[in-house]
């Protein structure tokens, strides 16, 4: 897909308004070494123990923090103690239903704006095929720009977000692009959060 230049530089500059309103700004030192995906590049590195880091957004289970270097990355619920966070233990569903799976959806948040992946647009479609009492999720979803390698990232959230649920035997999730995403797919609520009600 041809990419706009004009459009993305104004997206990310407004998206970049938005993150602040969300943004903790809480610094801490790590408490030991822990992976780190780089944003946007989706590159995994260690980051030391004793490293600063300030965290910018604290949402689905994930932490977007900065380092001293003004590198952005993300780290996993998994090292929140690595933050000095206990890991929250999670509610475990006994019922399956569409509606779960719509809300286990809504867990996973793009890690640069502060909105889920639903309300921001990217599900195009969700089916559920039941089969003797177990289901498989197709999911077909795409991201705010052709190219973006945090793609694997958010796919690899869902797919381990979604085969969590109850009797769901297998989850596939495909990323496409067609239509191209446009900011007219996000939710009235989210345009209104982010500043881009126009």
């Amino acid at each position: 897909m041809p990419h706009q230049p004009n459009e993305g530089n104004a997206r990310r500059e407004s998206f970049r308004i938005g993150r602040e309103i969300d943004m903790t700004h809480q610094i801490v030192k790590l408490a030991r070494d822990c992976s780190a995906t780089e944003i946007p590049s989706g590159d995994v590195h260690t980051l030391a123990v004793g490293t600063p880091i300030v965290i910018t957004q604290q949402l689905g289970g994930s932490y977007t923090v900065t380092t001293g270097y003004g590198q952005l990355v993300r780290i996993d619920a998994k090292d929140a103690d690595a933050l000095g966070f206990a890991q929250s233990p999670l509610e475990t569903p006994t019922e399956f239903s569409e509606q779960l799976v719509w809300d286990e959806l809504k867990t996973v948040y793009d890690p640069e704006i502060p909105v889920n992946i639903v309300d921001l647009g990217l599900i195009y479609s969700c089916e559920i095929v039941e089969s003797d009492g177990v289901h498989d999720i197709l999911i077909a979803m795409t991201m705010t720009a052709p190219g973006c390698r945090m793609s694997q990232v958010l796919k690899s959230d869902v797919e381990q977000k979604l085969s969590s649920l109850p009797t769901v035997n297998q989850v596939r999730v495909e990323i496409v692009f067609d239509p191209p995403w446009t900011m007219q797919r996000m939710s009235e609520a989210t345009r209104l959060q982010l500043g881009l009600d126009y």
